[in-house]
This record gives C-alpha cells, sequence and structure tokens, in this order.
C-alpha cells in the first residue's frame, strides 16, 4: 500500500450496513439527486458474479473509509467468443478523505489482488483523470465498444485496464455491464428509507435527472 495510517481487507458480514452507509454518502446528489449506489452494493452481493474475494473495504483508526469491489462479465467478441473480464465498483472513500490518496491507495492494492488471482482485464466507467494515475486507458483503444451506444457516441468514460499484458490482443466486441447494476427506482427508494433521511438536490454537474 502507498499509506500506512490504514488497513486494506475483505468485507465482513458485519460491515455491510456501514459500507452501504459509506457509499451513500460518498455518491449522495453526485450523480444524480440522491443515489442508488448504496442499494446497487446490497443487491450485488447475492448476484452469482459477485467475487467475495475482491470485495474489499478500508479502515483507518477503526472506522471504515472506503471500499472497493469487482464482478465477472464478459466481452461479446466480434468473432464469436465470450471473453471473461472483470468490472469495478461502487468504489468510494468517505468525503471528507476524498483527494489525500486513500482512493489511489485502495485502488491500486485491489488491482494487483485481482492481477494475482489470475484475471486478466478490468472494464468500467470513470474519469480517465482519476483512474489513468493506475494504469486504466479509453476502452476503444483496445478494440472494446460500449454496449448499447450508437456509433460514433463519445465513450470516453468508459476505461479499460490489462491485468495480464496482451489478453485483449486481437479482441474486438461489445462490453457487457452486469444485469445486478440495474435496479429500478422504487426499490432504491424503499431501501433508502432505512437510512438517515437526507437532501435530495438536483445540481448543474449531475449527469441523470
Amino acid at each position: 500500500m502507498n499509506r500506512t495510517d490504514c488497513i486494506i481487507r475483505l468485507e465482513k458480514k458485519e460491515d455491510e450496513r456501514e459500507v452501504e452507509n459509506l457509499i451513500r454518502e460518498s455518491f449522495w446528489n453526485v450523480y444524480r439527486p440522491g443515489c442508488s449506489e448504496h442499494y446497487v452494493m446490497h443487491v450485488l452481493r447475492n448476484d452469482p458474479a459477485f467475487i467475495k474475494e475482491l470485495d474489499f473495504v478500508m479502515e483507518k483508526d477503526g472506522r471504515l473509509i472506503g471500499q472497493n469491489m469487482f464482478m465477472h462479465t464478459v466481452i461479446k467478441a466480434d468473432d464469436g467468443r465470450d471473453i471473461p473480464v472483470l468490472t469495478m465498483g461502487p468504489i468510494c472513500i468517505t468525503p471528507e478523505l476524498k483527494r489525500q490518496h486513500y482512493g489511489k491507495t485502495i485502488l491500486d492494492y485491489s488491482l494487483e489482488k485481482a492481477k494475482e488471482m489470475g484475471f486478466g482485464a478490468v472494464l468500467f466507467e470513470g474519469n480517465i483523470r482519476f483512474y489513468g494515475k493506475s494504469g486504466f486507458d479509453y476502452a476503444e483503444k483496445f478494440g472494446i465498444r460500449y454496449h448499447d451506444l450508437p456509433e460514433g457516441a463519445d465513450q470516453s468514460f468508459f476505461l479499460c485496464r490489462e491485468l495480464r499484458p496482451g489478453y485483449l490482443d486481437g479482441v474486438t466486441g461489445v462490453y457487457q455491464t452486469p444485469q445486478g447494476y440495474y435496479v429500478p427506482d422504487e426499490e432504491v427508494e424503499e431501501f433508502d428509507k432505512g437510512f438517515p433521511p437526507k437532501e435530495k438536490l438536483k445540481l448543474p454537474s449531475q449527469i441523470f435527472g
């Protein structure tokens, strides 16, 4: 790790609610009014594609300050093959400790663990300005397209990192987001009632309304 004032370990059953609240605090009003990521995490733990051995939390001074997790998915290759890959997230750091390198620390640690387990590549949606520092590049440079995007659409949000150099050599195709990431708004609303009330705000920086 790049820091010595925290530990990274696997998530335990007793951490689950604290992790969900951490995710909620981190994502609230960032991409939309409120957020859905804490419910996504709740759902994904029971998804067959969820990888328990790559479900990490970061702890500092006895409390959880960050987390990251991975899911199995595939690239539907143009030659008919299914190429096994990983996707990642939600990943977050508690808001008051953002931009202090904790995020990069848990990211790099978890990517190294995925590499040690033999996985070949990670694809997901993120900001190249942050994730590029950990070896990610635009997925289109690898010949991989994001599903359901029209021809010529901007996919600069779609990133890739090979964990095994050359793993995607000769592969072109379409990445498939695991279905578990798609959660109904009404289920999110019901789940969120179990957390302390927070005000939903519509902000200019948000991607979704």
